[in-house]
């Protein structure tokens, strides 16, 4: 099954998009994993799926599947891709951009300079819609947040619960250079009291504009950037007390900033999306 792809990245955290308006694409978990393969396939952190619009208001369908095949509800760098991607490819002449995924509709936009900017929509502060089980354990209170134990590795971690229509656990951590990101990341992905797993963040504050942040995400592992993830600390870090908006996220693949005016209000991601190449790929039908 050949396939036309395009190969982009944003902060980093790369994305093979493919066109779903002009080509059919409907892939197995197993294809999509070849296609994720730095070996074998592609490579990418993420595949992103433009599809034509299934409801009214909306201008597309954007659907994300995970490194390990996996379907997932949301991708704040794939985002800004997206939006690179329908513009260059003439798909659409607007520069606000209405987006179905699987967790609600997101509207980003493309700036003068050439940064997009992504209506990420509120965070989903309260545990069991995260989802979080938060039974038997006993909270700890800074500021406007929660903080909750997390047995890892055999120690006790204090982390902050937020979605971002995908859920996080973010912990604060002295130097996020030295944090055990590959080796607690995985323990708390797959944590018992994250019943669909969770994408782990790991931040530190450098002042009250600016940190720092490595993020294990969910069914990809550590990225060199994660959308949600910056947006998920900073409110975090906002709800601790640590952070006032603006944040500038730096990450190992450059600079999101992030605002954040408070509960029931949006947060809006601003950073860049880059097209890196084009092709097409032979899928094997037997994966």
């Amino acid at each position: 099954m050949k396939i036309k792809f395009t190969k982009m990245h944003g902060a980093g955290n790369d994305f093979v998009v493919l066109d779903a308006v002009n080509q059919a694409i409907s892939l197995t978990p197993g294809q999509w994993k070849f296609i994720a393969d730095r070996r074998f396939g592609i490579g990418a952190d993420q595949m992103l799926v433009v599809e034509k619009a299934q409801g009214a208001g909306v201008d597309f369908r954007y659907r994300i599947y995970n490194a390990d095949g996996g379907e997932v509800e949301q991708c704040g760098n794939g985002a800004r891709a997206f939006v690179r991607f329908v513009t260059e490819k003439g798909l659409t002449e607007k520069r606000a951009i209405r987006v179905e995924t699987m967790s609600g509709v997101i509207e980003p936009r493309l700036e003068d300079d050439g940064q997009i900017t992504v209506d990420m929509g509120a965070p989903i502060l309260t545990p069991a819609d995260v989802p979080f089980d938060s039974r038997n354990l006993q909270h700890r209170s800074e500021a406007e947040d929660s903080l909750w134990p997390l047995d890892v590795a055999g120690k006790t971690t204090w982390i902050s619960v937020v979605s971002m229509g995908n859920p996080h656990a973010v912990q604060v951590v002295e130097d996020s250079e030295a944090a055990p990101v590959l080796v607690d990341g995985p323990l708390i992905e797959h944590h018992e009291r994250f019943p669909k797993r969770v994408n782990a963040g790991f931040m530190q504050v450098v002042d009250r504009h600016h940190i720092n942040l490595r993020v294990y995400e969910r069914g990809a592992g550590e990225t060199l950037a994660c959308g949600t993830g910056a947006c998920a600390a900073v409110v975090a870090g906002i709800r601790r007390g640590l952070l006032d908006s603006p944040v500038a996220v730096q990450t190992h693949g450059g600079v999101l900033n992030i605002a954040w005016a408070g509960p029931g209000e949006a947060v809006m991601m601003t950073g860049p999306a880059v097209t890196v190449f084009e092709g097409e790929i032979d899928v094997p039908d037997a994966l």
